[in-house]
């Protein structure tokens, strides 16, 4: 159970955007084992979303599938709206993303840089606009930021511009953190660095970089998820404004 507001104690039901593959779903799953209801925030891929909000409930857990698009206001409200029907959410994880092009920026195209800074910094903006005002009005809660490494290394010839955006995310946490603690809402970041997940335009991308890493691998989706949930549970209470880098010491 989660800890908010005044030592009162409430069942966590937290919105996972992002939730229907990769770093959100493996988040999904331990959110469930540790005993969150959850918000499986999806884009497109509706028989994705529904198969992780199957293994929610397969967990014991309950579990809805909305489909969001976390650039516009009004469908983010939609998915609030939708996620208050199982009660008062305690918890967001800020997670849906897209890379955007991929080359030089110099390259890329500008109709794809945009949609990028919609989706990976605006979307975040909003959606964690959204959660403050519920977590605020029911007690308090906690918002987890999943950024990037990409956010401090740049991504030189990669996407330069999603790099830009995960620092907005990094600075979000830090300002946003500062501006609600009073309000018993706690504001954190994770920041992966390259994960086994089909984010990535190259699929033989994390294997190509391992070597490159300190601790010689590419990361795996949970071990995300682990960092996630310990910033949303009792554990971290006196924790928010951090960047938890979980980057393999990249």
């Amino acid at each position: 159970m989660t800890m908010t507001g005044a030592g009162t104690t409430r069942q966590p039901l937290t919105v996972v955007t992002g939730g229907s593959r990769g770093i959100g779903a493996a988040v999904c799953a331990r959110l469930a084992a540790d005993g969150h209801d959850l918000v499986v925030g999806y884009r497109s891929d509706r028989a994705a979303a529904e198969s992780v909000a199957e293994r929610v409930r397969a967990a014991g857990r309950r579990a809805l599938a909305v489909a969001v698009d976390t650039a516009d206001a009004a469908s983010v409200d939609a998915l609030f709206d939708e996620a208050a029907t199982l009660g008062p959410v305690t918890g967001l994880v800020n997670n849906a993303g897209t890379s955007g092009p991929v080359g030089r920026l110099a390259d890329a195209d500008p109709a794809g840089i945009s949609r990028a800074l919609d989706v990976n910094l605006l979307g975040y903006l909003l959606c964690a606009r959204r959660a403050v005002r519920d977590l605020s009005a029911s007690g308090g809660g906690a918002l987890v930021n999943i950024s990037s490494a990409a956010a401090t290394l740049g991504s030189p010839g990669e996407y330069v511009h999603y790099a830009a955006a995960k620092a907005g995310v990094d600075t979000l946490t830090v300002g946003l953190a500062k501006e609600v603690a009073d309000e018993g809402i706690r504001v954190n970041c994770v920041a992966p660095g390259v994960i086994w997940t089909g984010f990535h335009a190259d699929p033989e991308r994390p294997a190509k970089q391992g070597p490159g890493i300190p601790l010689g691998r590419a990361g795996q989706p949970e071990e995300i998820a682990g960092a996630v949930s310990w910033l949303l549970s009792p554990d971290a209470s006196y924790t928010t404004g951090a960047v938890l880098r979980v980057a393999g010491g990249r």
